[in-house]
């Protein structure tokens, strides 16, 4: 018997046509870190050593070199020393593990155009010619995109949803994304940007937060971060954290750290996975969820030393980790991208696949942001496949409104790209606005990803 799929189309009945997305499961692998001269030494106890990871992080363009060698040509220096100068609103910090995963089969002569065309590469050290060339930021672009400063209730907490905090406690991480949202006060100043800085000690800080949320019973979920919890010392992370658990009415504690990718090897040292069995053991015990949010954009990332701290967090009891990543236009704005990292985190390294939010609005980040309509289409792609409790929402984080799914969007002028945004709830700083709730929030689509109809009307409007 035949089908008839058009007049040149005939399709059989033992004729299969594919799908759009095909599974193959593919086991995890960790790059092998002696294809650069500079770690051709280097041992598994060192690379297991997160000591040994810190110290040996790439800060600069000289210490790349260091470790890539003659592998790379002038050019890839020239335009990584060019954007560092004009364009990054993050100074450079790859810890070993994190390098190790651009670029994984390329070695010798191949390893330049392999470094361009790298999405790991694209977002961790991006380089001049990345950028846009026209529209490098967008008009309405700000350091502190969300806003999240102009809600603190104490220095470093930041009161933006009803039932939900999230705890800032330090303002460096082990390793800076070049397209960090907390650009404007993490990490150290750039060219283009000075860095605002954290007034109070740290422990004067955490007592403020602590006594807020006791004093502020409506609150039931505190998110701690940063930067990154990796660089708070143990013995203060595991304090704080004992010390929210006394909270009577904190239910949810969730940790983010983007090195459980950049950095496992912190993860699995003794004293931290011992911590956190202490830590998730109170917490069990006095009915508190407690999960670990990590940041993954990209199948290579998800490496075997990743998986073993994933599931050390868990065989302590911490209860999940789950993945917030990013969407990035040429890291992973495919849905083939983002259904092999989804069934890398799910399948291979017990991270759940959670939330991918579209790249928010600052400076100098044109480059790496999609459409409202794009991410929509990437959502619509990504049904389906995965089991539903692993499948990622994608997020559209609207200033002065939060996190909606990108299919949320109440009215949507494409021709200018801008969106339009309701809510349900007021941010801390509007408790006292009538209009809150009725309110429309903008959004602002990529200018380049615009009709030549809208790429106009911003030439002619943009600047007010």
């Amino acid at each position: 018997m035949t089908a008839v799929a058009g007049p040149e189309q005939a399709v059989t009945s033992d004729q299969h046509l594919e799908q759009p997305y095909v599974y193959r499961r593919r086991e995890l692998t960790e790059p092998d870190w002696r294809r650069f001269p500079g770690w051709a030494d280097v041992t598994e106890a060192q690379w297991r050593d997160a000591q040994w990871q810190r110290v040996n992080c790439v800060r600069n363009i000289k210490q790349l070199r260091k470790v890539l060698g003659d592998t790379v040509d002038e050019r890839f220096y020239e335009d990584l020393a060019a954007d560092q100068q004009d364009m990054a609103t993050m100074s450079m910090l790859l810890p070993p593990q994190m390098l190790n995963t651009m670029a994984p089969e390329a070695s010798g002569g191949e390893l330049t155009d392999a470094l361009f065309a790298d999405p790991i590469r694209h977002y961790m050290m991006p380089v001049r010619s990345d950028r846009d060339p026209r529209w490098p930021s967008h008009p309405h672009a700000e350091r502190d995109s969300l806003h999240e400063a102009e809600m603190w209730v104490v220095e470093g907490l930041t009161h933006r949803y009803p039932t939900k905090v999230l705890a800032e406690l330090l303002s460096t991480c082990p390793q800076y994304c070049g397209h960090c949202t907390r650009m404007d006060l993490v990490g150290n100043s750039t060219p283009q940007i000075d860095k605002h800085k954290l007034a109070l000690k740290p422990v004067d800080r955490q007592d403020a937060m602590i006594d807020y949320l006791r004093n502020t019973p409506g609150v039931r979920d505190v998110v701690v971060s940063g930067g990154d919890v990796a660089n708070v010392p143990w013995h203060q992370l595991e304090s704080f954290l004992m010390r929210l658990l006394d909270v009577e009415t904190v239910r949810d504690i969730r940790l983010a750290t983007k090195a459980l990718a950049g950095l496992p090897q912190h993860w699995l040292q003794p004293k931290v996975v011992e911590g956190m069995e202490r830590v998730a053991r109170t917490a069990a015990r006095r009915g508190v969820n407690l999960a670990i949010h990590t940041h993954v954009n990209h199948v290579q990332s998800v490496t075997p030393l990743v998986a073993e701290a994933a599931r050390a967090m868990l065989d302590v009891g911490v209860r999940d980790v789950r993945n917030q990543g990013v969407l990035m236009r040429g890291v992973n704005d495919t849905s083939d991208a983002l259904l092999d990292l989804c069934f890398a985190l799910q399948g291979e390294a017990s991270i759940l696949p959670y939330y991918f939010y579209m790249c928010d609005m600052i400076p100098n980040s044109e480059h790496w942001r999609v459409a409202v309509w794009e991410a929509q289409r990437l959502q619509h792609s990504i049904m389906g496949y995965l089991p539903g409790y692993a499948t990622p929402r994608i997020i559209c984080d609207v200033p002065y409104v939060g996190k909606r799914w990108v299919h949320q969007v109440a009215e949507y002028d494409r021709e200018r790209g801008i969106s339009y945004w309701t809510k349900n709830y007021r941010t801390g700083i509007e408790l006292d606005d009538p209009e809150a709730l009725e309110r429309r929030y903008e959004y602002y689509d990529p200018i380049s990803t615009l009709p030549e109809s809208g790429q106009r009307w911003w030439a002619e409007h943009g600047a007010s």
